[in-house]
C-alpha cells in the first residue's frame, strides 16, 4: 500500500528512541495486505481497513506499542497480543530485531483483520432487508375534541383545580361553566 503523506509528515516530526522500531512495524503492516491504509487519528499513525485496525502509542519510549482496537475480536490465535479486556489488545516490541521476529504474526493479524472485515461487509451487502408484514391497526379510543379539552381546563380553573368540576361539565353537556 502506498504511504500516506500525512503520516510521512508526522514521522518527520516524531522524536522518540523507538522511532526505528515504529517505522519497521509500519513497513511490515503496510506490506502485509494491499487493503490496509494509514492515516493520523488520535495524533498517531493508525492503520485502517473498514475500521481501525491499530494505532501506535507515540509516547512510549521503552518499546513500540501498538494498540489493536478490536484485537480481542480478530479471528485466529494471536499470542503476541497482550490484554484481557473485552475489546482492545496491545503488542509491544522493543527493537527492530524483535519487530522482524514478529513479522509473521503481524502479517497474520493484518490478513485476519482484512478478511474478517471483508466477510462482514459481504454479509451485510447480501442480506435482504426484512419484509414488513401488514398489520391491521386496532381502532384507538376516541380522543376528546379540542373544545372539550379547553372546557375541562376552564372548569378546573373555575372550580379551584378540582377535577370534579370538569367531570360535572362533561356529564351535563354544557360547553362552559355557569348558568345557562
Amino acid at each position: 500500500m502506498p504511504r500516506s503523506q500525512e503520516v510521512e509528515t508526522w514521522f518527520e516530526r516524531y522524536d522518540n528512541p523507538m522511532k526505528e522500531v515504529v517505522l519497521r512495524i509500519r513497513e511490515i503492516i503496510l506490506a502485509a495486505d494491499s487493503r490496509i491504509e494509514e492515516c493520523i487519528k488520535w495524533q498517531a499513525p493508525t492503520f485502517t481497513f473498514q475500521g481501525n485496525l491499530a494505532s501506535f502509542f507515540p509516547k512510549s519510549k521503552q518499546h513500540a506499542s501498538l494498540m489493536f482496537h478490536l484485537g480481542a475480536h480478530i479471528p485466529g490465535d494471536h499470542p503476541r497480543l497482550e490484554g484481557t479486556g473485552d475489546t482492545g489488545r496491545i503488542m509491544k516490541l522493543g527493537s527492530v530485531a524483535e519487530a522482524n521476529a514478529a513479522r509473521r504474526d503481524l502479517e497474520r493479524l493484518v490478513r485476519a483483520w482484512c478478511d474478517w472485515r471483508t466477510s462482514a461487509a459481504e454479509t451485510v451487502a447480501t442480506k435482504k432487508p426484512p419484509v414488513k408484514k401488514a398489520v391491521a391497526k386496532k381502532p384507538s379510543a376516541k380522543k376528546p375534541s379540542a373544545k372539550k379539552a379547553v372546557a375541562k381546563k376552564a372548569v378546573a380553573k373555575v372550580a379551584g383545580g378540582k377535577k370534579t368540576g370538569a367531570k360535572w361539565l362533561e356529564r351535563s353537556g354544557r360547553k362552559t361553566p355557569g348558568r345557562g
